[in-house]
């Protein structure tokens, strides 16, 4: 029996905790605060943006959502990051990517004050979170974490093999691992004979951003698999590709004339102890992750007890 890893029941158990934290801090007059800044017009970035706004809302942390046009140039990027940094209210900067190719993002997530950058992508953050010190990390990263902890799967002494190697999942999930006393093994496209070393995985991180990429005869029987990848599937070929003979899915797709994919095939899923699926698995601690480290960030910043996550 595969035990399915519930990213929605997670979310809601760690979006009750922040909440929590932000009634302790308005006892003591902090409110946590989150400037999200979207740029141009890209419709993905709005719908994934303004649902972070509406749970900042909803958990009683204070938002702005900034919406530069898509002219904006790097110095105006970087007038309004150093603006951001100056207000005591702003607790968090969040930077949606991508950007327009002819902004330097590299120089604006540099530009954010670490003790304000609750994507965790700054360096200081990053070598923070190498040396495992206090640091806001990377909230998908972190997500995969809760997800193992609050679903009861071991990690100390087991063989992770985090299949992608990205700065913003691949290799902050790697070191994340590593701190909570898995054997971490990367690995990526270039790797040679990747399944030999994938069957060898206890947990499995599929984070290498291509559709059904890890395929049943990648996995050993009864890992743990975590499935990052969010891919989306436009054609009846590529629907019949995954999921022919699945009711429900074949619903979802006549209706939207779309479905999505992790980077996992779903039959591989089957080999699987336990799981987290897409959707429904990964992708909504992210945004959980993200509350939680804006109000760190409020601590932080303010030096009081870091409590809960």
């Amino acid at each position: 029996m595969h035990k399915i890893l519930d990213g929605v029941a997670i979310a809601a158990e760690i979006k009750l905790e922040v909440a929590e934290e932000v009634r302790l801090l308005a006892g003591q007059s902090v409110r946590p605060g989150l400037a999200a800044v979207l740029v141009g017009n890209v419709a993905a970035s709005e719908i994934y943006v303004r649902s972070k706004v509406q749970t900042c809302a909803e958990l009683g942390i204070y938002s702005e959502l900034i919406t530069p046009p898509d002219t904006v140039t790097t110095e105006d990027m970087l007038d309004l990051i150093a603006s951001l940094n100056d207000r005591d209210d702003i607790d968090g900067i969040l930077v949606q990517l991508p950007l327009p190719a002819y902004v330097d993002t590299k120089a604006l997530l540099d530009a954010i004050l670490p003790s304000k950058d609750v994507d965790g992508f700054h360096p200081v953050n990053v070598g923070r979170l190498q040396a495992g010190r206090p640091a806001l990390a990377p909230c998908t990263p972190a997500g995969i974490i809760e997800i193992l902890k609050r679903s009861g799967v071991p990690m100390a002494g087991q063989h992770a093999v985090v299949v992608g190697r990205s700065d913003l999942v691949g290799k902050p999930a790697a070191m994340l691992l590593l701190h909570q006393n898995a054997t971490v093994t990367i690995c990526h496209s270039k790797t040679r004979d990747l399944g030999a070393i994938t069957r060898q995985a206890d947990i499995l991180v599929a984070a290498i951003g291509r559709p059904g990429f890890i395929t049943p005869e990648m996995v050993k029987p009864g890992a743990t698999i975590v499935d990052v990848g969010i891919n989306r599937l436009n054609t009846r070929e590529e629907f019949d590709r995954f999921f022919r003979g699945n009711a429900k899915r074949e619903a979802t797709f006549a209706k939207r004339g779309s479905t999505i994919v992790g980077d996992v095939h779903p039959k591989a899923f089957e080999r699987a102890g336990a799981y987290t699926p897409v959707p429904g698995g990964v992708g909504l601690l992210t945004v959980a992750m993200l509350m939680a480290n804006t109000v760190h960030a409020a601590q932080m910043r303010r030096d009081l007890p870091r409590r809960g996550l």
